[in-house]
């Protein structure tokens, strides 16, 4: 047994239960749709909750925007970290913030 034998085996049992992730949101630009960040923490929170695993989104510091790391952590105290993705921001402002962020949470969580 590794030392992530918990953590594992509740992510098996979660990922055999999640939702689907639903693409509800359109992107004209690209002409595309894609699932918001809502619906990625609606597919996937409340089945890893009910599996003993918290996920949580760090973020680091960036001079062009912002970094995420999401973390899967086990009621056993047992992580997983996905990594961390740097987004940058299209302007310095905190609109422009805010949007790289919900854009890096999204994505974090959906390679997750």
């Amino acid at each position: 047994m590794t030392t992530t034998s918990g953590i594992a085996k509740a992510l098996l049992q979660a990922q055999k239960d999640f939702a689907p992730a639903t693409k509800s949101e359109s992107n004209p630009f690209f002409k595309s749709k894609y699932v918001p960040l809502d619906k990625a923490l609606e597919a996937v929170v409340p089945t890893l909750n009910a599996n003993g695993i918290a996920l949580i989104q760090k973020t680091h510091p960036s001079e062009r925007g912002v970094i995420v790391e999401t973390v899967l952590i086990h009621e056993s105290g047992q992580e997983i970290s996905g990594g961390s993705i740097e987004v940058p921001a299209e302007k310095q402002t905190p609109q422009g913030y805010t949007s790289a962020l919900t854009y890096a949470r999204r994505v974090s969580i959906l390679s997750v």
